[in-house]
C-alpha cells in the first residue's frame, strides 16, 4: 500500500469522524443511521490513519501530490 492521501484529505476525514462520534455520543444521531455513520466514521479513521484509501487507485485519484522518485 503505498499513500495516496494528502494532509488536508486525512484532517478532514479526522475531523468528521471525530464529529460523528461526538454526535452519536451526544444522542443527536441515533439508530440504524448512526450505526451507519459510526461504520463510515470508524473507515475515515482508519484511512486517514494509514494515509491510503483503496477506492482512490480504482477511481484514478491521488491527494498525496506529486513525488520526487527518480
Amino acid at each position: 500500500m503505498k499513500a495516496n492521501m494528502g494532509s488536508a484529505d486525512r484532517i478532514i476525514r479526522l475531523i468528521i469522524a471525530v464529529a460523528v462520534g461526538v454526535l452519536y455520543y451526544m444522542g443527536i444521531i441515533e439508530g440504524t443511521l448512526g450505526i451507519v455513520l459510526l461504520v463510515f466514521a470508524a473507515i475515515f479513521l482508519l484511512t486517514s490513519l494509514v494515509s491510503f484509501c483503496p477506492l482512490y487507485p480504482i477511481f484514478g485519484l491521488n491527494t498525496k501530490g506529486k513525488s520526487n522518485e527518480g
